[in-house]
This record gives structure tokens, C-alpha cells and sequence, in this order.
């Protein structure tokens, strides 16, 4: 669940801050308000392309952060993403540099997010097989399939190398052997540039560093007042002090642990300082091996552990190469094994989602109904298996989306047959189906109410609604059917103070609210009747009861502004 949503500036945004609540939270405001801005940014966060047109001008960086409450193991999560205006990024998981994939790992589990022209995805069939997947839970199914299927695609390319002709093989291994006599020729090691570039650095300073052990040395045990000689008067002392009180005697036993450790660091830093080679031939040497180790990892890298593998990896396709005859029919029978594995996998996998769809179609259907499409009909379609030259990772099926939207009409595909808001309501309820409902994760909804209105908008509306009762719902909206029915409500602004754009979020209390309502109902004259029927739309859709107990907290939960030059 997100928690806290922070933001400094991000595009026109120059400081937002935002605490979100649990159930079904709504943000509204004017159009080309910054309402969008907010969705970017958590898609940001959570591992988004970033660039540097991103950073608001005139600042050195753009930074996102976020508070994530993980219902799984009841921990809190905060990330942070900071973007240079020189267009380079780095995201933090409380307080420690994590990767992009790390990211992307914990947004699976914490929050799914559905953009403004997301259902426009369903027109592509490419996506159906994907949501089907998903519904199904066949996520270690599609792994076991796209392992051996990269099994099998290599068995296949070993193979077809096998089979180069003469010129081709000899072209080859030409090119192998040169590539791998400049990798043997270094010789690499693991590590060895990291060692390599320290020891530089010991030699680049090897007069201070020489002085440095040179003077601990003296300190600890050369000097007439050395630390190790002052140390037998405390020793004689503390064992006075130990006679009196027995306090004293821990103290008193670890001296010669203590002493025989400061001896080790005397003979440590005499030895250190007596070994470094400070000559510039080192340091050549040592200059010029990294700059050996600098070319191959430019050449065969990005690092010295790719280079070591890609020498590796040319040793076993020469050893391939050059005994190809003898191996054909080795390569074969591998070949042959991997396909039959794949096959085997892919069509237990065909088989789950075609069970998969007998209980989706109805299921999706009984949604739709509740969206005021009660007449519709839908099939999930499966062609036949695809042949070998178009087999994937992803298995062996294709599959289609078809409706039919009111009776008489026959099934057709999808991206033929749906209008823009039947298509934002078949999108709502595929999404009801496939999220994921472990957890109390995030959903975050962009306008996807686009094309709806009147008692659609408010079937909608009510559909969110039930999704904020089993997870955080975020939604951006323009109608007040579905702003009505939510738990918390925000509103954001945008105005112009000393030639300066200034955006602000704000949450409302039960008075804002039906002044906010009133807006979307009326448009810029909210009347004394206006707001008497944003009053009872409230009321009527549990929005004003749910408003008044988040009044009840007393505070406001969002605050904040963001402002850029005025344009011309």
C-alpha cells in the first residue's frame, strides 16, 4: 500500500507532498491540472525510462520518493528514485543503492498501474495470451517453458554452426582464433583490474603512504614516549587498581590480547611500508596492465568477468567447430531432446490456459454485466499450434479476444467490434480478474474512464469502489459518478502567482468535496443548487459518509506546490 508519495522537481512540480489512505482514493482537478504528473511519477519510481527533460529547469535533479507498507511481511518499504539533469538516474530501497531489476521486482508486488491509453493495448491480440497467463496464475508454467526453450534454441544454433560450409567454418574459426589469442594473450584473472586499480592508487601515493607507516610505527614502538612502552605503566597500574577492585580484572586479563595485537600492527605497518615498490617502472607496470585489461573489457565486456566467459565461450565454439563431424551426431540426439522437453512443457502449458479460458469467458461476462453490459458474450480463442519456425518462449499457442456486445451479434474480435467506453469497461474488468490478489497492493487508475458517462460512469465508479475494498485504488477522473464513491478525495490545482505556474494538492473535507463535485457537475458556476446535488450524489453513493470520517481525523494529508515559468 503507498502510504507517502513525495515529489521535488519533477517536470512543472517543485515540491508535493501527498499521504495517501487505504481504500478508494480519488484525485480530481481541472484539466492539465498536473493530475497525470502524480501517475508518472510513481511509474518513475518503480523503474520507468527516465530523462532529463524530466528535471525541472533551473534544478541540478529530480527526486521521487515513497513510503510502501507491505502487507505480505507487515514491513515498510521506502524508495527513492533521484534523476540528473544530465538525464542519469539512481534508485535507493531504504537508504541502499538497488538495481533496475530490484525495482521492478518490488513494483510487481507493491503496485500495478493502468495509464490513460493502457486499454488500448486490448486492441492488439498480442496482449490477450498474456492476460489469460495472468489470470491463471501460470507464472512457473511460463518459466519451466522459457528455460527449455532457450535449451532448445541453443541445442538448434549449435547445431546449424555445425553445419557451416568449408568457407564458412574456416572464415570462423579465423575469427575465433585471432579473438581468442588477444584474450590468452592477457591472460585475465578474476578481479584482477579491481586489485589492479587499488595497487595504483598505493603507488600513486606511495611517499605519504610510506610517511603514514612510517610514523604509526614510531609511535606504537620506536619513540622514547611509544604507545606500547607507556602501555607497561598502565598495565602496572591497573593491576593496583585490580588488587582494590574487582571491577578492574576484565581489563586487566584482555592486556595481553591487546598488546599482541598493537604488536601485529607495528610489524604489519614496518613490513607495509618496507615492501611498497614506489619506482616509476612499477607503476608503468602496473599502468600498462590495466590499460591490457581496459581494451578487452571494451571489446568483449562491459567487465573482466564477461571477458573471461567470452574466452570460454570461443574455446567451446572452436572445439565445436573443429571436431563438427565427429559431434553431428551428438548435437543430434541434444537437439532432439530439447525439442521433445520444450514440446512437452509448451503443451502442458497450452493445455492450463485452455482450461484457464473455460473459466474466465464466464467469469469476465458476469462482469461485464455489472458494468451495464448485461447481454455480452465473450470467448478466449485458440488457434491451431503454432509451427516450429514460430515457436517462442512463450509456448506454442495464440490466442484472441472476441465479443459480442448485444444479442444477435456474433463473437468478433475485439479490436473490431468495441466502442471507446465499452473498451475501457472490458479493460476495468480484465484487470478485476488478472491482478493479483495477494497482498493489499496498490492499483492506480488514469482517467481509464475515458468514453463513459451517466450510468456507466456510475457502475464504474461502483466497481472501484469494490476494488478498494480488497486493495489501495488511486484513480485520476473527470466524472463525478465515480469521484462520488470514493473514500478520500484529493484535488489539484494550478494557478499563477508572480509569473510563476503553482501546483497544489489539497484534501478535501466534506464541504470541499461537495464544492469539488460541485465543480464537475456545473463547471465554473457552482450554485446553491449545484452543490445541493453534489450533496445528495455524495450521500447517495456513500462518498459523503466516508468523507466526514476521514474529516474526523482533523488534519490535512497533502500539501504541497510545484511552479515553473509561465510560457508566452
Amino acid at each position: 500500500m503507498l502510504r507517502l508519495l513525495r515529489i521535488r522537481n519533477l517536470a512543472v512540480i517543485e515540491a508535493v507532498e501527498v499521504e495517501f489512505e487505504p481504500g478508494f482514493n480519488v484525485l480530481t482537478g481541472e484539466t492539465g491540472a498536473g493530475k497525470s504528473i502524480l501517475v508518472e511519477a510513481v511509474s518513475l519510481l518503480l523503474g520507468a525510462r527516465a530523462s532529463a527533460d524530466l528535471v525541472r529547469t533551473g534544478e541540478s535533479q529530480a527526486t521521487i520518493e515513497a513510503l510502501f507498507t507491505d502487507d505480505r511481511d507487515d514491513r515498510e518499504i521506502l524508495i527513492r528514485r533521484e534523476i540528473s539533469h544530465t538525464g542519469r538516474s539512481r534508485s535507493f530501497v531504504d537508504g541502499e543503492l538497488a538495481t533496475v531489476a530490484m525495482i521492478r521486482d518490488l513494483a510487481q508486488r507493491l503496485v500495478e498501474i493502468h495509464g490513460q491509453h493502457e486499454h488500448q493495448t486490448l486492441l492488439d491480440p498480442l496482449s490477450h495470451l498474456a492476460i489469460l497467463d495472468t489470470y491463471a496464475e501460470l507464472d512457473s508454467a511460463l518459466a519451466a517453458v522459457s528455460q527449455s526453450w532457450r535449451a532448445y534454441r541453443q541445442a538448434r544454433d549449435e547445431l546449424e554452426r555445425s553445419r557451416m560450409d568449408g568457407r564458412e567454418k574456416a572464415a570462423r574459426l579465423e575469427l575465433i582464433a585471432f579473438q581468442l589469442s588477444e584474450i590468452e594473450r592477457v591472460k585475465p584473472l578474476p578481479g584482477e583490474d579491481e586489485e589492479l586499480a587499488a595497487q595504483k592508487h598505493v603507488l600513486a601515493n606511495a611517499e605519504r603512504v610510506r610517511r603514514l607507516c612510517e610514523e604509526s610505527y614510531a609511535a606504537l614502538y620506536d619513540r622514547d614516549d611509544a604507545v606500547l612502552a607507556a602501555l607497561a605503566g598502565v598495565w602496572k597500574r591497573l593491576g593496583e587498581l585490580a588488587a582494590l577492585d574487582a571491577r578492574f580484572e576484565p581489563y586487566l586479563d584482555a592486556r595481553d590480547g591487546m598488546k599482541s595485537q598493537l604488536e601485529d600492527l607495528a610489524d604489519f605497518l614496518r613490513r607495509y611500508a618496507d615492501g611498497i615498490d614506489a619506482s616509476p617502472a612499477r607503476l608503468q607496470q602496473v599502468e600498462d596492465r590495466l590499460a591490457s585489461l581496459e581494451r578487452l573489457k571494451r571489446k568483449y565486456g562491459p567487465t573482466l568477468d564477461d571477458v573471461i566467459e567470452k574466452g570460454r565461450s570461443l574455446a567451446r565454439e572452436r572445439d565445436l567447430l573443429t571436431h563438427a563431424g565427429e559431434r553431428a551426431d551428438a548435437l543430434e540426439a541434444a537437439l532432439t531432446e530439447a525439442r521433445s522437453r520444450y514440446l512437452a512443457e509448451a503443451r502442458d502449458l497450452s493445455a492450463a490456459r485452455r482450461r484457464a479460458a473455460e473459466r474466465f469467458s464466464p467469469e469476465l461476462e458476469r462482469l461485464l454485466g455489472e458494468l451495464a453490459m448485461p447481454q455480452v458474450r465473450f470467448a478466449a480463442r485458440f488457434s491451431d499450434p503454432l509451427p516450429e519456425e514460430s515457436w517462442t518462449e512463450r509456448g506454442i499457442d495464440q490466442a484472441e479476444f472476441f465479443l459480442s456486445p448485444n444479442p444477435g451479434e456474433e463473437l468478433r474480435p475485439l479490436a473490431r467490434i468495441v466502442s471507446g467506453g465499452e473498451l475501457s469497461r472490458v479493460m476495468l474488468a480484465l484487470k478485476t480478474l488478472s491482478v493479483d490478489g495477494a497482498g493489499r497492493k496498490t492499483m492506480v487508475f488514469d482517467e481509464v474512464d475515458a468514453g463513459i458517462g451517466g450510468r456507466v460512469a456510475d457502475v464504474v465508479g461502483a466497481r472501484l469502489a469494490d476494488l478498494g475494498e480488497r486493495f489501495q485504488v488511486l484513480c485520476i477522473t473527470h466524472l463525478p459518478q465515480i469521484a462520488a464513491r470514493a473514500s478520500t478525495h484529493f484535488r489539484i490545482d494550478k494557478t499563477v502567482r508572480r509569473d510563476r505556474t503553482v501546483t497544489s494538492v489539497q484534501r478535501l473535507d466534506a464541504a470541499g468535496r461537495i464544492e469539488e463535485i460541485g465543480r464537475m457537475i456545473g463547471g465554473a458556476s457552482v450554485t446553491d443548487l449545484v452543490r445541493a446535488s453534489a450533496e445528495e450524489l455524495l450521500k447517495a453513493r456513500g462518498g459523503g459518509r466516508q468523507g466526514a470520517r476521514h474529516q474526523a481525523k482533523g488534519k490535512q494529508k497533502a500539501k504541497g506546490e510545484s511552479e515553473s515559468r509561465r510560457r508566452p
